[in-house]
């Protein structure tokens, strides 16, 4: 199938960058550079267009990029909790998604779309787990997502404390050491 040249009006990760004549596919072109309005057709007239703003076009993408940075040191290390039903294994009952995360992070004082949630492939287990945020084409922070049962298995999370079977298994032996203390057996001879 024939590509269509396009000059690009930001950088666009894995493509380019602004000012850039790429060839890609139509349905690339048709379904995502051109209604973002991240690119342009690379036509005589586009190409003199876009020559003539391009100084325009470069300062203000420098003065959204200076804003993102300072949105991304204000934001540094941040930390969202997202409560789901999950099974014994620590596998969700569902995913959570990019809105999913959006949502959180606008709770947490972190205004951005879902858009701009990179996500590879959705959440599906309980745990810690780090998702990039891409506050402008060239600023991508990373904010950690802590998947729990509850608030009160979130902490644990934190702080390293197993979860789910694991944690079950601890609390098993303990209380079989606890009960062959109490029967006045050593843990060695109940292992002979």
């Amino acid at each position: 199938m024939a590509h269509i040249e396009l000059v690009l009006l930001q950088r666009v990760e894995k493509l380019g960058q602004m000012g850039d004549v790429v060839k890609v596919r139509p349905g690339y072109a048709r379904n995502f550079l051109l209604p973002q309005k991240k690119a342009l057709r690379a036509t005589k007239d586009n190409l003199a267009y876009f020559e003539s703003r391009r100084l325009e076009l470069e300062a203000q993408n420098l003065k959204r990029r200076e804003e993102a940075e300072r949105v991304a040191e204000r934001v540094a290390g941040l930390s969202v909790v997202i409560i789901r039903q999950a099974g014994d294994s620590g596998s969700l009952y569902g995913s959570v998604s990019a809105r999913d995360i959006a949502a959180a992070c606008g709770e947490s004082g972190l205004s951005i779309d879902r858009s701009q949630v990179v996500l590879e492939h959705p959440i599906k287990t309980l745990g810690l787990k780090p998702v990039r945020v891409a506050l402008h084409p060239e600023v991508v922070i990373t904010v950690t997502v802590n998947v729990a049962r509850s608030p009160e298995e979130a902490e644990k999370q934190i702080r390293g404390e197993a979860i789910g079977a694991d944690a079950r298994a601890e609390e098993d032996a303990e209380a079989d050491l606890a009960m062959a203390e109490e029967a006045g057996e050593t843990p060695a001879a109940s292992a002979a």
